[in-house]
């Protein structure tokens, strides 16, 4: 059973993934996080409300986006700024995030399949047992050589690699 602060803030998130991407982004701007607007995209399933309620916990002391087994699939997150996101366990297939900054995001055990990297930058990301068949990374920008090879062999997609550095 739920502690009354943790089921009043599972309600919060259930209620807030219930509501208009317009509702939630002045939901957002009311705790002073509108800048993490891509939670306004999100769909109400069981990972997302566990998610919510970490962003709703303490919305002054958010510095990095805790995206720990978010379903983000599908969504178009192009620009989106996840620098030093966690997230691990995600649910990233088929998401757009084409020129996202995603320095020192953390890609543990996601899912990544056929999702849109291109002109995301990757500098000092972890991959570690990351789904990536069908992902799409364009020039990777920000990869190192080992990683691009990492990442292809297990079936990932470079429309250009760039000549070694």
């Amino acid at each position: 059973m739920l502690n009354i602060p943790t089921q009043n803030l599972r309600s919060r998130a259930i209620q807030f993934l219930e509501q208009s991407p317009q509702q939630r982004l002045e939901n957002l701007k009311q705790l002073g996080i509108a800048r993490y607007d891509f939670l306004t995209k999100m769909c109400l399933k069981e990972a997302n409300i566990a998610c919510v309620m970490r962003f709703f916990q303490n919305p002054t002391q958010l510095k990095f986006p805790n995206l720990i087994g978010a379903d983000l699939s599908c969504l178009i997150l192009d620009g989106v700024n996840f620098i030093r996101g966690n997230l691990s366990g995600a649910n990233l297939q088929g998401t757009s995030l084409v020129n996202a900054d995603l320095i020192f995001a953390n890609f543990t055990n996601a899912d990544l399949r056929n999702a849109n990297l291109n002109g995301a930058t990757l500098n000092e990301t972890i991959w570690l047992n990351a789904l990536v068949e069908e992902c799409e990374f364009g020039e990777a920008i920000g990869l190192t050589k080992v990683q691009r090879q990492d990442l292809q062999l297990r079936g990932a997609k470079f429309k250009y690699l760039e000549e070694d550095s």
